[in-house]
């Protein structure tokens, strides 16, 4: 419940569906790269990356304009949602921006990938993303709605977050039958959103607007993996794997996908089926998992990353850059125009 991030997280989940672009919490997280930017990162935002065989595009809602104007909006934000709750008759208190401590999450995925790998492995099972940074004794917002009974925190999460408010007030997912929810439905931060920074209609419009662009993107990464640096990268990869105790990964996304799948296993969490809804904006907390079982899933999934890492670092990076930096270089050439238009339209967002 800490300050506007959560909200701006909605809208902006919200408005990638469409495209998409959006997978699993710290599904799109991935350490910082030491080597030079793509070429796309000028046009695609600095959240661009096209390391380990999978590019990823990461933009902010309302991330035009300088710092303080973002930091006054967050403060309107906070403002509005904190009078929303009022009139539902649950107290909120605005807290203002600059008053937010950094975020774990931020500092560890701005650690080093080898460094990354040592502590958290992929970040999938080793960090619980039900419980968000900041949710803490100094929050007010937490204390708030820790000192109510437990249906009062049912009608508190639902007047804040609307029908995705899920268990312990962490925002879950869109709705089991695929629907995104009426603005009405998303509670008061959704319609604190919208009234700062617009609606997420509008947001999806801009977004499809470049389905093209997207498509070959799409296309740009199948180009870059069927390169045979990067087919003869693969291989070499998933014999270093292989060499290591970790036979039968023949795609460089297996060892991830690997755990993914494991702790969706131990969570209980179902996959969801062919063309239905695949947005989740939270995820359950870990406190209920066998405790024994998530920490020998954490273990293999600490020692198979570094391995990984260790792996990619020997026989797959150099190769994958080259190519990719190669590939990317041409595409920027054929679709310049296009990439400004992108580039200029998510910067007035």
């Amino acid at each position: 419940m800490k300050n506007s991030r959560t909200a701006l997280s909605v809208v902006a989940l919200l408005a990638l569906a469409g495209c998409g672009a959006v997978n699993s919490p710290g599904a799109d997280k991935k350490p910082v790269e030491s080597d030079d930017k793509s070429p796309l990162a000028e046009y695609m935002g600095e959240g661009f990356s096209n390391g380990g065989g999978m590019m990823r595009i990461t933009r902010a809602v309302g991330g035009g304009g300088s710092d303080e104007e973002q930091l006054a909006k967050q403060r309107k934000l906070e403002d509005s949602v904190a009078a929303c709750m009022k009139a539902a008759g649950f107290e909120y208190v605005a807290v203002p921006p600059e008053s937010n401590p950094k975020s774990k999450f931020d500092e560890a995925f701005n650690l080093p990938p080898d460094k990354f790998a040592e502590q958290y492995g992929y970040g999938i099972s080793t960090i619980d993303w039900g419980k968000p940074a900041g949710e803490d004794e100094s929050d007010p917002n937490a204390k708030i709605r820790k000192a109510l009974s437990p249906n009062a925190q049912k009608a508190y999460d639902k007047a804040l977050n609307g029908e995705l408010a899920g268990k312990g007030g962490v925002v879950q997912a869109v709705p089991a039958d695929g629907k995104r929810p009426a603005l009405k439905d998303m509670g008061c931060r959704g319609k604190a959103g919208e009234e700062v920074f617009g609606k997420g209609d509008d947001k999806m419009d801009d977004f499809s607007k470049f389905e093209s662009l997207f498509k070959d993107l799409e296309a740009l990464r199948k180009r870059v993996d069927s390169d045979q640096r990067v087919v003869d990268a693969t291989s070499a990869w998933s014999d270093c794997m292989a060499d290591a105790g970790h036979s039968g990964l023949k795609k460089i996304d297996d060892p991830r996908n690997q755990i993914s799948a494991e702790l969706d296993e131990l969570t209980g969490t179902k996959k969801p089926q062919k063309g239905g809804p695949s947005v989740v904006i939270g995820a359950p907390s870990l406190d209920k998992v066998d405790a024994a079982k998530l920490a020998d899933l954490r273990k293999k999934e600490i020692e198979l990353a570094k391995t990984d890492q260790g792996c990619k670092a020997k026989t797959y990076d150099a190769p994958y850059k080259q190519a990719s930096t190669e590939h990317e270089k041409e595409f920027v050439t054929q679709h310049k125009a296009e990439l400004e238009q992108y580039r200029d339209t998510m910067a007035e967002r």
